[in-house]
């Protein structure tokens, strides 16, 4: 805990500023936090995740003004051992090549050197529609330009040791008699998955390729090497410190299964404290992505693609999603036109909360120091939601939004039904043009909510209380004022406030619901509403 925070501030910052006051509280800096994972597959939400969280991490530490870098690895030096879905129909190229790092696998759409740079270049371009920027390193460059030789020394010097901790740290009495910290590249095969160390030395190793894996088998072939030939990974448990150490890490997280008892972060701390002597970095782990309350399987065909769902929100909301909630909280997409009118309605009023308490966003330069001083502040009465919601948004949006409230954008096309039309009558040409692709989509998939459905009926009204109410209406009246009148009025006549309504609607729309009755009117125009009701009955 930082000096001068009290027990209350502290519960009330969020997880990002919580694990930036641990970086803070460390020393001065540079701050690197990085981040890693396997390409073997399409991007996903877990995809996303490992990409996101480091990058607010990393931003929010930027924006208190101390040096940061984001460095994700791509760790496509891990074996290739399942063809996608979607490349089954290429199952006959790819399957020589099961068993061999991800590197050395050919793409067979021939977009990308390789199978593993193929998944890669499609995470990273979804990444850039959400502001993600970090230093890419490929696993395989450690390893060509030798980083990793010291390492691969190191634990091969101190292996009875090493052998211990692992075999600790993953709640296993004991490793197999063939372990070693490294796996060989077969010189015949170039499998890596099928090879098993036979003797080793700081210096030098021999190895069979002679493992039979449930997708693969090796080919049979003996070799050996030195370690300067580079032709070899760490096991995992080694490889991940190994590069926390290289790159000087001060924050890195993981899934549920790396952080439970027995994960490999235990391994990380233990090689961190025992073999090289340092503080691990600051660690911590993010709950799972849910899909309607499962989790995501590709292979049941539950989930979402990224790509679908960033044609249904803009990818800040999608973030901010992912960001506001508590860091081991699992996070839930529930795609219903309900659930995503929800979420976009909260992200635009964590903007307004964001902008009220002075926090960062897009190109800005304001730090989040004012929004810790409005919670030491005694008169401050910001809720740990609150600040979490801006925070989230402030983190979230790498870009000025768009001024329009989304269901505003849903009644003016509703009335209008074209959207050139739509931006005259706002002003907002900018506004239309970023949200209407995701309104054109809901309707496209029948997504937008029934009362959103709608037409202006414009005849006189059938229900004297209508008509009675619209007297009561007088231009300059707000939203919330014409609101106010249709309770007030009900009130006076002793009518039930949802009768009243219901006939406003039908009178209006020709149904029994619609938008909020206020800021209908006010975008319909009060002296337009009041000249429909009001006016005489058409002669039969």
């Amino acid at each position: 805990m930082a000096e001068n925070d009290t027990p209350s501030i502290v519960e009330h910052r969020h997880w990002v500023e919580q694990l930036g006051q641990k970086a803070l509280d460390r020393g001065p800096g540079p701050y690197i936090v990085t981040a890693g994972m396997t390409t073997s597959g399409p991007a996903h939400m877990g995809t996303l995740c490992e990409m996101l969280y480091p990058q607010a991490i990393a931003r929010h530490l930027n924006q208190t003004k101390h040096p940061t870098q984001y460095i994700f690895i791509a760790d496509i030096m891990d074996a290739f051992d399942a063809v996608p879905l979607d490349m089954q129909k290429y199952t006959a190229q790819l399957n020589p090549h099961l068993g061999k790092p991800l590197c050395d696998v050919p793409d067979p759409t021939g977009a990308q050197p390789s199978f593993g740079e193929h998944y890669l270049a499609e995470s990273f371009e979804i990444g850039k529609q959400f502001g993600i920027a970090p230093k890419l390193v490929r696993a395989q460059e450690l390893y060509t330009s030798g980083a990793m030789d010291h390492y691969a020394r190191l634990f091969i010097e101190q292996l009875p040791m090493v052998r211990e901790l692992v075999a600790t740290t993953s709640l296993k009495p004991e490793l197999p008699a063939d372990w070693a910290p490294i796996m060989p590249i077969c010189e015949n095969c170039g499998r890596i998955s099928t090879t098993r160390v036979i003797n080793i030395t700081p210096e030098r190793y021999s190895y069979s390729c002679d493992k039979n894996v449930k997708y693969t088998q090796g080919c049979g072939h003996s070799g050996s090497n030195s370690i300067s030939d580079h032709k070899y990974k760490l096991t995992w448990r080694l490889h991940w410190p190994a590069w926390m150490d290289f790159f000087h890490t001060s924050i890195e997280g993981g899934g549920v299964d790396h952080f439970t008892r027995g994960g490999s972060w235990d391994t990380c701390q233990a090689v961190f404290h025992n073999i090289f002597h340092k503080e691990p970095p600051i660690g911590y782990q993010f709950g799972f992505v849910l899909f309607m309350g499962k989790k995501y399987s590709k292979s049941k065909g539950i989930g979402m693609g990224v790509r679908e769902l960033l044609s249904l929100i803009p990818a800040s909301v999608l973030s901010y999603a992912l960001l506001r909630p508590d860091l081991n909280e699992n996070r839930d997409i529930n795609p219903t036109a309900e659930n995503l009118l929800r979420l976009m309605n909260e992200f635009e009023e964590a903007g307004r909360l964001a902008q009220e308490m002075g926090l960062a966003i897009g190109n800005s330069t304001s730090t989040t120091a004012s929004l810790v001083h409005q919670v030491r502040s005694p008169s401050a009465d910001i809720s740990r939601a609150e600040r979490k919601k801006a925070l989230a948004f402030a983190l979230a949006s790498p870009t000025p939004i768009w001024s329009t409230p989304f269901t505003d954008l849903l009644i003016y096309y509703g009335l209008y039904g074209d959207w050139d039309r739509v931006a005259a009558k706002l002003g907002q040409a900018q506004d239309v043009m970023a949200l209407s692709p995701y309104i054109q989509t809901w309707k496209s998939k029948g997504m937008i909510p029934d009362i959103y459905n709608f037409q202006f009926k414009g005849a006189p009204a059938a229900h004297a209380s209508v008509r009675e109410w619209a007297q009561t209406l007088h231009p300059g009246m707000n939203a919330l004022a014409i609101h106010n009148s249709v309770f007030e009025y009900s009130k006076s006549k002793h009518i039930p406030p949802a009768q009243m309504f219901g006939e406003i609607y039908q009178d209006l729309l020709s149904k029994s619901m619609g938008p909020k009755i206020g800021r209908l009117v006010e975008i319909l125009g009060v002296q337009r509403v009041r000249d429909a009701l009001l006016a005489p009955p058409a002669k039969p």
